[in-house]
């Protein structure tokens, strides 16, 4: 078993027992007993875009290996109200002890991917690529980041370990941006670890104190910056090294701070406060 599949085993497991428990479905197990058969398809009842497709089979197989899926939608693919996104059959009992974990699960991973798309499209002509962040579900991360890049978005950082990030508050503990920084380099030397380096910026004085460090720096973050401001930072920067702005971008000024040239807009509103999409799943007889 590959790290991934033993970190989604683990994860069902959790979900199953937060939500069966021992006893299981007693509802459905007192109406339909464990053998009768059933068959359900899954209703868009809004529009929107599709994520998650890989994971719906496992979480149904994972009560019983019977259950058959045919997924009628692939990820990143549009789906309208009234679309029939994937039809499922098995034991009765089973199709609806997975049914809100499996909903839960993918109108949330839909509902990011529909608004990281709708935001990349307003800002599509410009070169400026959007990010996620680490603002995500604790123990639901793989799934919103998936959901972005099926969105047409962007990964940041996956976690605190696979990327240097000096923020303010390291900074203000540290006594400045240039001895927080050499504090890094030294203990990222010290342990052999090769990892981009960024460092979030208050100011232009700040940009320019980034810009006169030794060694390499991959990316300067303009936090909370004006559109106005990111353009005087540009000027400064004039493509030594990628640029990032953050904090206080919404979906009204998006915009403007894309067509600002900033190579990076991270949004933190692509996955903590996004609304699911409303999916049911209603029975039928073939």
């Amino acid at each position: 078993m590959t790290n991934s599949q033993l970190w989604f085993s683990t994860f069902l497991q959790q979900a199953f027992q937060e939500d069966v428990g021992k006893q299981g479905d007693v509802t459905s197990l007192g109406v339909f007993g464990e053998h009768q058969q059933a068959k359900a398809l899954w209703l868009a009842k809004e529009s929107g875009v599709f994520s998650g497709a890989h994971y719906i089979a496992p979480i149904f197989k994972f009560l019983d290996p019977s259950v058959q899926v045919s997924l009628l939608v692939s990820d990143g693919q549009p789906f309208f109200v009234g679309d029939v996104l994937l039809e499922v059959e098995g034991p009765a009992h089973v199709l609806l002890s997975a049914e809100r974990i499996a909903l839960n699960l993918i109108q949330r991973t839909c509902g990011i991917a529909s608004q990281t798309q709708r935001l990349c499209q307003l800002i599509a002509h410009t070169s400026t690529r959007l990010l996620d962040t680490r603002k995500t579900t604790p123990l639901l991360r793989r799934f919103e980041k998936e959901a972005v890049l099926h969105g047409g978005g962007q990964n940041h950082r996956f976690g605190l370990y696979d990327m240097a990030m000096i923020k303010d508050n390291h900074r203000d503990f540290a006594g400045g941006i240039r001895p927080a920084y050499e504090r890094l380099m030294e203990y990222l030397h010290k342990n052999s670890l090769n990892l981009p380096v960024e460092i979030e910026t208050r100011n232009l004085k700040d940009v320019q104190e980034v810009l006169d460090l030794p060694g390499t720096i991959q990316r300067i973050m303009f936090d909370n910056f004006q559109p106005h401001q990111v353009r005087e930072a540009l000027t400064l920067v004039q493509g030594r090294i990628e640029t990032e702005a953050s904090g206080g971008i919404t979906e009204a000024n998006l915009l403007y701070y894309a067509e600002t040239g900033v190579d990076f807009i991270s949004m933190g509103a692509l996955t903590h406060s996004v609304r699911s999409i409303d999916i049911s799943m209603k029975a039928y007889l073939p």
